[in-house]
């Protein structure tokens, strides 16, 4: 083979795995995601029937007669509208979905984007602490796959040879 066709080759095959790199942001409408849980829980009565979206890890699921009931932990949304849990949390809340969510999916320790209305507080604990959940009615759920939950910066390896996985 001549010279500049292997590398345009070469080329090709090193930029594959960064042409998926560019996703398209989830779509959260017209929900705002600057209000923060802690701040919805400070002011309910301006928070009550309020379009948000909030992200985070979900800290535990309950499913109940017709509904799930999840305690996220928050933290801001990234450009793509997924929750950046290399940032500091901006509180708790209390998302409720119609009908039965998986909890072996929706289980501790995943991410989740939602957007849905503010339709109350719930008085509750984290540890022995009494604690102050603004409760989300939701609209759109979105679990992030669990391979997206790592870091986002990007995991290149090269190397010649045989990897065995166990």
């Amino acid at each position: 083979m001549n010279r500049p066709i292997t590398l345009l080759i070469l080329l090709t095959i090193v930029s594959i795995p960064f042409a998926g790199g560019c996703a398209t942001p989830y779509d959260i409408g017209s929900a705002n995601p600057r209000v923060t849980p802690h701040a919805a829980a400070q002011n309910v009565p301006g928070m009550l029937n309020h379009n948000v979206a909030w992200g985070g890890m979900i800290a535990a699921t309950k499913n109940l007669k017709d509904k799930t009931e999840l305690e996220v932990v928050g933290y801001p949304l990234d450009s793509g509208n997924r929750p950046d849990y290399d940032a500091a949390p901006i509180g708790r809340f209390l998302v409720i979905q119609s009908g039965y969510l998986e909890t072996a999916d929706y289980a501790p320790g995943r991410l989740i984007t939602v957007v849905g209305m503010v339709t109350e507080t719930r008085t509750g604990t984290v540890g022995e602490a009494k604690y102050v959940y603004p409760v989300v009615a939701a609209n759109k759920l979105q679990l992030w796959p669990r391979s997206a939950g790592g870091r986002n910066e990007p995991s290149i390896h090269f190397g010649i040879g045989i990897g065995i996985i166990r």
